[in-house]
């Protein structure tokens, strides 16, 4: 996120709202003995098997950390072609299994990103995962390589450059013909920067070298097999790892579905956007067309937009495309929502499975808003809203400036290292054009986030990146889970992949929000049985959220995500067994955010 913003996506106008069947089983396996193995199973090649299997075992030196963790540091190749060359640090954090006895072996967890510690996800486990897989699993958590509290990539030698070189980029996306030439010159800016004071981090940052690092650990922590989770970008990862090490895998679970092939970008594909490639926008964009429209079936006791709510939303972002809205406060200054801060708070709202209310909440706050001739009271609840909000931003940008905050450049040294992008920055504005007429409102959100990644100006490479193939056949099943309505990875992703890894089973799931974990009791419940049985779902199963739009009230019950806040954590302590559970922590896989800027 830009420096000195706050994010309009994080918390909406009035603040973002958080939030099936049984799976009939088929015959479980004995728990840990393996199950279903194929006749044939592709093996890990040569090549990838020396890179990291004369990489001597490490010793992880576990030490008590927050409360009911475990947490070490250890020490990797840099570059697994040089195993006694340089080393990079990698953090770890586990929760043990509640029952020792009965312990199957170690489940790896990632929350996507690219960029998001697994050391938060491990920590927040026990407030998401069903009982039965924490009874089971160490739950292990792996910062990556420049990431979190692994040694981290950092692009510019002090805050006061990289504060410098972000300067354009402080919208969510950039809408007027000024704020496009500002993001493609910090883009640029970001992209040399990366390339050169970022080294050699940013250079093995790519997620083959993750997944080499997965394997290493998992031999560290004493699995024969790995047994996987993976959510969003984690979803890559996972496949990636698959794919390197077929023979490897015990159970792998890809939820919120990136197909490999669309993120990487090979042949005529290779100079085509990214987006253009995995189409994230058109699953947030069918995502809130549905919602309008049933929105318009439920009437207007249960929507205030009923009746035409695809035209308010229209009206709203056609205003401020015209124009921001400024509003005047004698404690604030001056508060401006811009397009973008409203079609990034839609799409952060989209990110949950209660995120309907969010949207109709904002839609119909800035539709007052930007009407003079609105009604007073309307207006008045509206703007004490947006200054509630404003108020918040300005006690967040003051914390800003210092530690050094390498969260865009965590996500950019993994998908600008790994992934094939158009050469030139400057080529961004037509191409996220095109992007948006093709998914309204969405395209320009998704299209910008890979800017800095441009080839002219991104010119770092590693060598020992992954480019396939992505249709191995691994020792165990890859489970599939794919969500109609998601708003980041598009759910044909998921079709697609499942299509591509001849071992594997989709699980489709009509739920709303990002992944499907813990939105529904079907596919969390589907997802835990594979976990710790083997117990595939049915071919052709398709769950249904928990939660619907406009089926409950507006305020009804919504499930929170799982605090990421190491600290915060910590001070709650472990969940007892049988408590409710929330939504996994999860990380978009591109930073499309919606700023609210205060002056």
């Amino acid at each position: 996120m830009p420096r000195r913003t706050r994010s309009l996506a994080a918390a909406g106008i009035a603040g973002v709202i958080l939030a099936g069947s049984a799976v009939a089983p088929a015959v479980a396996a004995p728990v840990g003995a393996g199950w279903g193995r194929p006749a044939t199973t592709d093996r890990t090649s040569p090549t990838e098997a020396r890179r990291v299997d004369r990489v001597p075992t490490p010793r992880i030196d576990w030490y008590p950390c927050y409360d009911y963790a475990e947490c070490a540091t250890v020490r990797l190749p840099l570059d697994y072609d040089k195993p006694h060359g340089a080393t990079t640090e990698i953090a770890v954090l586990r929760v043990k299994a509640r029952d020792q006895q009965r312990r199957i072996g170690s489940l790896f967890v990632n929350p996507g990103g690219p960029g998001g510690p697994g050391t938060d996800m491990a920590l927040a486990a026990p407030y998401f995962l069903g009982d039965e897989v924490l009874d089971r699993f160490d739950i292990v958590g792996v910062d990556p390589r420049g990431v979190g509290s692994s040694q981290q990539v950092r692009c510019f030698a002090s805050v006061k450059d990289q504060t410098r070189a972000y300067a354009g980029l402080d919208v969510a996306f950039p809408w007027t013909r000024a704020e496009e030439k500002a993001y493609v010159a910090a883009s640029k800016a970001v992209g040399r920067g990366c390339s050169t004071t970022g080294r050699p981090v940013s250079g093995a940052m790519s997620t083959a070298e993750v997944a080499r690092d997965m394997d290493v650990l998992r031999r560290a922590v004493g699995d024969r097999k790995l047994t996987y989770l993976g959510f969003s970008y984690g979803s890559v990862l996972g496949q990636y790892y698959a794919n390197m090490f077929p023979d490897r895998v015990r159970a792998l679970v890809v939820d919120g579905v990136l197909d490999p092939r669309a993120w990487l970008g090979q042949g005529r594909d290779r100079g085509l956007l990214q987006e253009d490639r995995m189409r994230s926008a058109q699953g947030a964009s069918r995502a809130l067309r549905e919602i309008l429209a049933r929105c318009d079936a439920a009437g207007a006791s249960a929507c205030p937009l009923a009746g035409g709510a695809a035209r308010a939303y229209e009206t709203v972002a056609q205003r401020l495309r015209a124009a921001p809205l400024v509003i005047e406060d004698p404690d604030l200054g001056s508060v401006t929502i811009r397009y973008s801060d409203f079609v990034g708070a839609s799409l952060s709202a989209l990110y949950d499975p209660s995120g309907y209310q969010q949207v109709v909440a904002i839609t119909a706050e800035l539709l007052a808003l930007t009407d003079p001739a609105a009604a007073a009271p309307a207006r008045e609840r509206a703007r004490a809203a947006v200054l509630r909000l404003a108020a918040e931003a300005r006690q967040q940008a003051r914390r800003y400036d210092f530690p050094y905050d390498n969260s865009l450049e965590t996500f950019l040294g993994v998908d600008c290292t790994d992934a094939n992008h158009p050469t030139d920055a400057a080529s961004w504005p037509e191409r996220a054009a095109r992007a948006d007429q093709r998914d309204p409102y969405f395209g320009r959100a998704w299209a910008w986030a890979t800017s800095p990644c441009a080839r002219d100006t991104w010119t770092v490479r590693d060598e020992d990146a992954y480019t396939g193939p992505f249709d191995r056949r691994t020792s165990a099943p890859v489970l599939v889970v794919g969500n109609y309505w998601d708003p980041a990875t598009n759910y044909r992703g998921a079709v697609s992949s499942a299509a591509l890894l001849p071992n594997s089973r989709l699980l489709s799931s009509d739920s709303w929000g990002h992944t499907a974990y813990g939105t529904s009791a079907c596919a969390t419940g589907a997802i835990d049985a594979y976990l710790v049985r083997g117990t595939l779902p049915a071919r052709g199963t398709v769950c249904t959220g928990d939660v619907q739009p406009f089926a409950e009230p507006a305020g009804g019950p919504a499930a929170d995500r799982a605090e990421t806040a190491m600290r915060t954590l910590a001070d709650q302590g472990a969940p007892r067994r049988g408590e409710p559970k929330r939504l996994p922590p999860v990380v978009a896989p591109l930073p499309a955010v919606g700023t609210l800027t205060v002056r």
